[in-house]
């Protein structure tokens, strides 16, 4: 439908508009490519790629053995490890392969989303408190360390049972367990392809945020779009206080990443895999390198779903402690837990033919329509939960599974705004600025260790989530539920 004109890199000057969110690059643009890349986004969000090289990573992931269809990504897309973050790729099972870098290094990294009783105006004269409370009670920050301490039985309990080993000990309940992804834990994980040195990482981190772009949020409703969805949710309307949170498997999933990194990238030659860009090395997804990375990968997936339940442990005392009422009294009930970065092996129509795939999501999330078998049951009619967080000073997007995303995308949506500047620019661009003062000037009460930390996730870092969610819409990849603002943040 027409070539982006006037645009200077040459994957942007390649692109070809196939409708008004997706644009299409050739399979012709780089001998070797097995698939076109598509992107989904819109030619304004298209001008923040112009000095990044995202979309020859698009194109060097279209080389991948097995790959089918194309080689995707969402519109939040930029620069990442091998794979563009935001992008998607589904490869055979029979003969495709897993690459680690189209998981990345924070494996399972996700969202989850909690509701209240509580309404603005309950919480407003106690936020100071409250925030305050939250990052006494769940550590952030590079190589923070948690209450719980895993012993060696205790970590290959984590990592075969996931959140219900958390649950199991009383950090949470069986209801959480239902709204969360794959109930928490992912079948097919064995300890014994974890190395010892993701072990020690691992060993205190249970309970704990991280830093960079993990999040601890209270936020309020700001509009309910989708009133049928909502209730199904528990969201109630406008003024409606939720609790939001961003993290994943902490050093544990960083070194089984770096761990399996360093080993298929010696084994390529073997199966005579040739790559433009070695960041994306990739072992046979039946071969034993493969099957072991899968197998460790899914221990840390299982590590986060354990991390992130004790984290809404954490944040239900906060809120106890504060305002002095049991959690259930205060309707403090999880909506759901959704994952990105991960690669999961899925039943999809290829061709005519239900095929098994092995679908990598790289800073992209689920997004299944209504009536997929894998939701739960409460949420069957209205499609899988998407919970897009923006920047700590705008929005953040509550949506579910649309109607095209299993056709356009394996089921597969945005993950979040998505940089547009790195942190060290950041940094560079914010120095003197107050960063903390100017977010109370906007009712935004905001904790971390320091001025650094928010800095690199300032407003100015990001795109404009709304911009990046409406792509997603008009692609029919997810719904609008809600849009939920910011009232205090916890950084690491």
């Amino acid at each position: 439908m027409g070539d982006l004109p006037s645009t200077p890199t040459g994957a942007t000057r390649a692109l070809v508009r196939i409708d008004a969110q997706t644009w299409e690059l050739p399979v012709t643009y780089r001998e070797g490519m097995r698939v076109p890349g598509r992107v989904f986004i819109g030619e304004r969000l298209l001008r923040d790629l112009e000095d990044d090289q995202a979309l020859e990573q698009v194109a060097n992931v279209a080389f991948l053995p097995g790959i089918v269809g194309y080689s995707l990504a969402m519109p939040d897309i930029h620069w990442g490890y091998g794979f563009p973050i935001g992008g998607v790729a589904a490869t055979r099972v029979t003969d495709g392969v897993v690459s680690p870098g189209g998981v990345g290094f924070d494996i399972n990294c996700g969202v989850r989303l909690v509701r209240t009783s509580l309404s603005e105006e309950d919480v407003r004269p106690r936020l100071s408190d409250l925030v305050a409370k939250l990052y006494r009670n769940v550590p952030s920050g590079i190589g923070s360390e948690g209450m719980i301490r895993l012993s060696g039985r205790d970590a290959d309990d984590v990592m075969r049972t996931g959140a219900r080993w958390a649950v199991n000990r009383g950090y949470g309940v069986a209801e959480d367990l239902e709204v969360t992804e794959e109930q928490g834990c992912m079948e097919g994980a064995d300890p014994s392809a974890v190395g010892e040195r993701p072990r020690k990482r691992g060993a205190e981190q249970i309970g704990t945020l991280g830093s960079g772009n993990h999040f601890l949020e209270v936020e309020a409703v700001d509009e309910v779009f989708d009133a049928a969805a909502a209730v199904a949710m528990g969201i109630t309307g406008p003024g409606q206080v939720v609790v939001m949170f961003h993290c994943g498997s902490r050093g544990f999933g960083h070194q089984i990443c770096e761990d399996y990194v360093r080993l298929i990238s010696g084994i390529l030659h073997r199966y005579r895999i040739s790559l433009p860009d070695r960041q994306l090395a990739c072992a046979p997804i039946e071969s034993p390198e493969g099957r072991d990375y899968l197998e460790a990968m899914r221990c840390a997936a299982n590590f986060a779903w354990a991390n992130r339940q004790a984290i809404l442990h954490a944040t239900r005392q906060s809120f106890e402690q504060v305002f002095r009422s049991a959690w259930r009294n205060l309707g403090m009930h999880q909506v759901y837990d959704v994952s990105h970065n991960m690669a999961k092996i899925e039943k999809h129509d290829v061709d005519g033919q239900a095929t098994l795939l092995c679908v990598h999501r790289k800073g992209a999330t689920r997004a299944f329509p209504p009536g997929h078998p894998d939701l739960p049951e409460r949420y069957r009619t209205i499609g899988q939960p998407v919970l897009i967080p923006g920047d700590m000073g705008r929005y953040s997007y509550v949506c579910v599974g649309g109607p095209d995303a299993l056709r356009k995308s394996w089921g597969s949506a945005c993950h979040g705004a998505g940089r547009v500047q790195s942190r060290a620019a950041a940094k560079r661009t914010l120095q003197g600025r107050d960063i903390r003062a100017e977010l109370a000037e906007r009712g935004i009460v905001a904790m971390a260790r320091g001025w650094a930390s928010l800095a690199e996730e300032a407003t100015e870092a990001y795109k404009d989530v709304e911009e990046v969610v409406d792509v997603c819409v008009g692609a029919g990849l997810v719904r609008k539920v809600a849009r939920l603002r910011p009232m205090g943040v916890v950084k690491g």
